[in-house]
């Protein structure tokens, strides 16, 4: 039951949460925002350079190059330029996600 609460915590914060983000801080074009910050996603990818490539057990932040704590210092250098805003905060958001996913393992 916990594994199924988890996982239904985990999809909901990377696909519905940057929905509520956008229209609460980018209303005028919340679904641009919201395509965007779905898109952010693709930070994913890394996750192909790892043997197994997945692996439930394994906590993202810190292992990946996307999800280095280096990566995650240029994300938030990218919240300060207003052209890349919204990627910032979507790629921010997928890392808080995922964040928040490691601690389950305590669980």
């Amino acid at each position: 039951m916990l594994k199924l609460l988890q996982t239904v915590t985990h999809y909901s914060l990377h696909f519905l949460a940057p929905g509520a983000i956008a229209y609460i801080f980018f209303r005028k074009e919340w679904k641009k925002a919201w395509l965007i910050m779905l898109a952010t996603m693709l930070v994913d990818a890394d996750h192909l350079l790892a043997t197994p490539i997945f692996d439930p057990n394994r906590c993202s932040i810190g292992f990946h190059p996307l999800h280095s704590y280096y990566a995650i210092g240029v994300y938030f250098v990218l919240l300060f330029f207003p052209k890349t805003r919204i990627v910032a905060v979507g790629l921010l958001f997928h890392m808080l996600t995922d964040w928040q996913d490691c601690q389950w393992r305590w669980f």
